[in-house]
């Protein structure tokens, strides 16, 4: 890349870090079509975007954000990850209230608590086999979905996604229980939103174990924070298992997965 190409993808960086904080300020939508589709060039600049949100709007009490948001479609694919605002992270049973969602999608998820500090030394190191040793709790957890973006989801460029939190809207976490490693094929996921007749899913998670991604996630975060080591208690949500489902205003949704635990929210 030439260095006018750099200085110009940087200045398109800070101008959707304006639109995006504009967004989430005052609960509207920004345009994408603003910008060109590749007004992002790679990853790196969607992660600059995310950081730059966060530090203008304060989204975290910590400089290492606790909670996070990981995943990919399947364990050859890039994994992808975003912090999650302090203020959207609920309790079960938890009530979205007034907060300003655009869409309703609703995930069930697996959500995993390291039980240590993970060193950049430790991150680099990490295997899928290494990576139950850092884990202490799990939890079942309901990710909302949302966008600031005006255009639909399936319109919107990838990196725009990844640029504006993984599209992430809310997180609600439930009971933290003991983590065991176990057969997530045959794991069952029962699902309810609203009046909806419920929904089951086995053995769904696109990585077929929730815990395969911590090595890139410990090292992601670590790169993100100077070499800083990610803290003990720190959260990540580890991908979805039930497709995406809509909710609606009023709708108490339910996510139970068995041996887990269950986890609700009224929208």
């Amino acid at each position: 890349m030439t260095a006018h190409a750099s200085s110009s993808t940087a200045s398109l960086a800070a101008l959707m870090i304006e639109t995006l904080c504009t967004a989430r300020r005052n609960a509207t939508l920004a345009d994408a079509s603003a910008f060109a589709p590749d007004a992002l060039q790679s990853e790196a600049d969607a992660y600059a975007v995310q950081r730059g949100v966060a530090r203008t709007l304060g989204l975290f009490a910590t400089p290492l954000p606790r909670h996070w948001k990981s995943g990919g479609a399947h364990r050859t694919s890039l994994l992808t990850h975003a912090p999650l605002p302090d203020a959207g992270v609920w309790t079960s049973p938890a009530s979205a209230g007034a907060w300003p969602f655009q869409h309703r999608l609703i995930e069930g998820e697996i959500a995993l608590r390291l039980g240590q500090d993970v060193t950049a030394e430790q991150a680099a190191s990490m295997t899928p086999e290494t990576a139950h040793d850092f884990i202490d709790a799990m939890t079942a957890s309901i990710e909302m979905v949302d966008s600031r973006w005006a255009q639909p989801l399936n319109d919107l460029p990838p990196l725009f996604k990844l640029a504006d939190m993984g599209v992430h809207g809310a997180l609600v976490l439930g009971e933290w229980v003991p983590y065991q490693r176990r057969d997530w094929s045959v794991q069952r996921c029962v699902v309810r939103v609203g009046a909806s007749a419920e929904r089951e899913f086995v053995g769904t998670h696109s990585l077929g174990d929730p815990a395969w991604l911590l090595p890139q996630w410990t090292r992601h975060v670590v790169q993100q924070h100077g070499g800083a080591a990610v803290p003990a208690g720190t959260v990540v949500t580890t991908g979805n298992w039930v497709g995406a489902l809509v909710g609606g205003v009023g709708d108490v949704v339910e996510v139970f997965f068995d041996g887990v635990g269950v986890v609700r929210l009224g929208l």
